[in-house]
């Protein structure tokens, strides 16, 4: 197989974010309004509840499936074999993950007023794992994931506005998004036969398989609990009301932490082929690549939220939504501590290298930590409380993963990457906090701080020589002139 370009891929990965970023962003203003917090709320609830069974179905597979395929790339015959081994196991966990679904639902009956919620999003499992686009991406194949994905969004944004109306509409709305987010799957069972041919057997090496999928089992489902327990938590503690705030919070919070996810997955198939070649000068070469342009976009996504969060949280769900607005400031500091923790030393280091057994440990310590806090302090403090807690527990994952990290793994450049974009971050903030005092009106602030922070942190970047932005910049002149 050709080697793609990791900027082409980078580039594609990010357009596909973005469009499921600004998906929520014409949708939930509407929603919002249409089916008030409550019904915001149970879908909400609906889809934290579903990712418990989601977990148990991918068992996590896709990070295994993506480390092992992209090694074996080049061979067709072998990629079919181990393609098809890793999807048998995938099926068989995803009948076991809906009968556990099924035990759940007849046992609780405090669930029966969400039952047809539940049914309907839990058809997202179905989907995942027919779909097995984790082939795709350890396929580098990011051109098709990029289009099927903006293709199915903008069918179900029309969907959306035809047939979501009023606040009873909750189902529709919930089946309309397990269609926007996983109804593109279905695609992959005839796209995939151009890589190699995937079919369910029994015949493989279970064990050779379950050991590594296990571990990132219990990883994944500490990461959920990590996730999805203050939701939960709030749900059964709070109100729905209290589950609506939040999770409006949490769903801004995450539209800004997907971009850098995005090249998470972009990186991890290429630093798989590294880490089996134990060539570690390319590795650091590229991991301080990755690290600069997570410090060069996160850094001022920091500043600029905290700045705009009442802005923000009222565009997107309106003056209902208002009380969302320091959770969110809460919660982007759980990013910034991620930009370090999780999203780099986590999924672009101790993965690929096949160290799952050190990220388990610390997710499971992390994930016992935050369900024990929300627990002390939700009754209490509600969203805010739930807020504090995933950024105290996104700080102590980024402190645990900097004491375990692989010595061979430098670190040295760390400063000199946050440098330029801190002093940026700060610059941006002087300049929202003077732009609030002298404009009104929420878009026209909002648009202002945005444009002109931009416009500021790039001639800051410049001016301090911001190695990434110079590079990008000598080669934009370079195009130009062409």
């Amino acid at each position: 197989m050709k080697q793609k370009s990791l900027k082409k891929n980078s580039i594609l990965n990010v357009i596909k974010t973005l469009s499921s970023i600004i998906f929520p962003l014409i949708t939930f203003p509407y929603i919002s309004r249409v089916l008030l917090p409550t019904n915001v709320g149970k879908v909400n609830f609906g889809s934290s509840f579903i990712s418990y069974f989601s977990m148990i179905a991918s068992l996590g597979i896709t990070t295994y499936a993506i480390r092992e395929c992209s090694a074996v790339s080049n061979d067709k015959e072998k990629l079919g074999k181990k393609s098809s081994e890793i999807f048998s196991i995938n099926i068989c966990t995803t009948i076991v993950a809906y009968l556990l679904l099924a035990i759940t639902l007849m046992t609780f009956r405090k669930l029966d007023v969400y039952r047809t919620l539940i049914i309907i999003q839990s058809t997202s499992i179905l989907f995942m794992t027919l779909g097995a686009d984790w082939l795709n991406t350890a396929m580098e194949d990011f051109k098709y994931i990029t289009i099927r994905t903006l293709a199915f969004q903008v069918l179900s944004l029309i969907l959306m506005f035809i047939f979501v109306r009023d606040q009873t509409d909750y189902l529709k709305y919930a089946a309309i998004s397990v269609f926007s987010a996983s109804g593109a799957n279905i695609a992959n069972i005839f796209y995939r036969k151009r890589f190699c041919k995937v079919t369910f057997t029994f015949d493989m090496q279970w064990k050779k398989h379950f050991k590594p999928i296990l571990l990132l089992f219990v990883m994944i489902l500490a990461q959920t609990i990590f996730s999805s327990a203050d939701v939960t938590m709030l749900g059964i503690m709070r109100s729905d009301y209290e589950v609506g705030i939040y999770s409006t919070a949490h769903k801004i919070e995450n539209i800004i932490s997907q971009v850098v996810s995005s090249l998470a997955w972009v990186v991890m198939p290429r630093m798989s082929a590294y880490y089996a070649e134990r060539d570690y000068e390319k590795i650091n070469d590229l991991l301080r690549k990755t690290l600069e342009l997570l410090m060069l976009i996160g850094i001022p996504a920091v500043a600029g939220t905290c700045m705009l969060s009442k802005e923000i949280v009222t565009i997107v769900g309106g003056n209902n939504f208002i009380e969302a607005a320091l959770p969110l400031s809460i919660l982007i500091f759980s990013f910034a501590f991620s930009l370090i923790g999780g999203s780099f030393l986590g999924n672009m280091v101790l993965l690929p290298s096949g160290n799952e057994k050190i990220y388990m440990n610390i997710c499971c310590i992390t994930a016992v930590f935050n369900v024990g806090l929300n627990y002390l302090l939700i009754p209490k403090g509600g969203a805010c409380a739930a807020a504090f807690t995933t950024a105290f527990s996104s700080l102590l994952i980024m402190i645990l993963l900097l004491i375990k990290k692989d010595k061979n793994i430098r670190l040295d450049y760390l400063k000199q990457a946050m440098l330029s974009p801190c002093i940026g971050a700060i610059a941006i903030c002087v300049f929202c906090r003077l732009t609030k005092t002298f404009v009104s009106g929420v878009f026209l602030k909002t648009g202002v701080c945005v444009v002109g922070s931009i416009i500021i942190y790039g001639i800051l970047m410049i001016v301090l020589k911001n190695e990434l932005c110079l590079q990008t910049l000598d080669t934009f002149k370079a195009r130009v002139k062409k």
